[in-house]
């Protein structure tokens, strides 16, 4: 990857190589999938006035500890006010944490990115407006979220005992966890 920079003319780009690309898009669409699955089912009853409104989400926190992490309860300390906050807002978060992750996506395709093929030598080139710049530093934060409870990161020490672990898939989970920060990190030094 080259780090995300300012163009003189507007705009933030930064070239990826065709693997690293793929490897965003899929973790996005992965945080896209999870998403979506949990506004299927309802488990709440709906109100009439809010259905109407487009509020009638799920008032139960979900299973799923990633979609916990991604959708906290409000009120840590009353389960009813938290229900009914997320209620009202669940699916408007979620409608808001997918069209970040698209837009991640769309702009990765619109640099080059195609599917259904093997990544290639040609790199991936984004230029960023300010709408997708705030968009990526959202779904890059709700991907590195979705990692780290999968794979048990809580604080600094819990990355280096991923680095360390003996399960090769982990190590390698780990690594593309930090190298998502860094992805990250350019991204908010080229905002300066």
């Amino acid at each position: 990857m080259k780090p995300f920079k300012k163009r003189r003319r507007g705009g933030i780009t930064a070239t990826f190589e065709s693997g690293e690309a793929h490897l965003l898009a899929s973790l996005s669409g992965q945080v896209v999938e999870l998403l979506r699955d949990r506004n299927g089912a309802e488990e709440s009853s709906i109100d009439p006035l809010a259905a109407q409104l487009g509020m009638g989400g799920p008032s139960l926190p979900p299973e799923d500890p990633v979609l916990r992490r991604l959708l906290p309860d409000a009120y840590r300390d009353d389960e009813e006010d938290s229900g009914e906050f997320r209620r009202f807002t669940e699916r408007s978060l979620t409608s808001a944490k997918v069209h970040h992750a698209e837009t991640l996506i769309g702009s990765l395709v619109d640099g080059g990115l195609t599917f259904g093929v093997a990544p290639g030598e040609t790199p991936v080139e984004v230029e960023l407006d300010p709408d997708q710049v705030q968009s990526w530093l959202r779904a890059l934060t709700d991907v590195r979220l979705s990692l780290a409870v999968r794979l048990g990161i809580d604080e600094e020490a819990d990355l280096l005992l991923v680095a360390q672990a003996q399960d090769e898939a982990v190590a390698a989970m780990g690594e593309i966890y930090e190298w998502l920060g860094y992805v990250q990190e350019t991204l908010l030094a080229a905002l300066n």
